[in-house]
């Protein structure tokens, strides 16, 4: 099977630009932290891969951004185009190489290259793989050269409890869809708690 391309989407862990329902729990200064921390955990989980991994980045002002390393130049730095998550993701997968593409955001730092593989060998079935989060929607998402249609992002209930709902119901019915370990996205300072709680 050909690799997958990892992209990862992502922004800048500043104040006002990144984990704005988390500074309203936390403070600015911490959830600037707390998405440090974030990404660190989701660049160091896609290290090492051997797979093609891109980070779509917003604002597209931030692309030539290193953060510090936070952001290795050894993954390629895309910009994200304007409209919604939706309009993102697809646009994204049609400009992707060929072959399986993964999506995953730096909001899990649940993530672990453990994860990364066992959606490799989800999508060896040439279906669809989910690694659901608890509030409804999905840490990660993967499909197969088969299923890379963009309609598949079409009319999702983004950022809410049918999220991952509405996306699996756009995939066609033949589609194998396989799960992941449910973990916890970062939104909330109430998400973060429950994060430490189970570390």
């Amino acid at each position: 099977m050909t690799k997958p391309t990892l992209m990862i989407f992502t922004k800048p862990p500043r104040a006002g630009v990144s984990k704005t329902r988390l500074a309203d729990d936390l403070g600015r200064a911490e959830a600037r932290r707390i998405a440090h921390f974030t990404t660190a955990r989701t660049v160091r989980a896609a290290s090492g891969l051997g797979w093609q991994v891109q980070l779509h980045i917003e604002p597209p002002s931030a692309v030539g951004d290193t953060l510090g390393g936070l952001w290795p130049l050894a993954f390629e730095h895309v910009p994200q185009v304007r409209g919604d998550l939706g309009d993102r993701l697809a646009a994204a997968m049609t400009r992707a190489p060929y072959g399986p593409v993964i999506f995953v955001g730096t909001d899990t730092p649940g993530l672990s290259r453990r994860h990364l593989r066992q959606a490799e060998r989800h999508l060896r079935r040439k279906g669809a793989v989910f690694g659901p989060a608890a509030d409804g929607g999905f840490w990660l998402f993967g499909l197969s050269q088969s299923l890379r249609y963009p309609d598949v992002f079409a009319d999702v209930r983004w950022s809410g409890p049918h999220a991952m709902e509405d996306v699996w119901s756009n995939l066609p019915d033949h589609a194998h869809v396989s799960l992941l370990p449910q973990l916890i996205d970062i939104d909330t300072g109430k998400d973060w708690k429950m994060f430490n709680d189970q570390s």
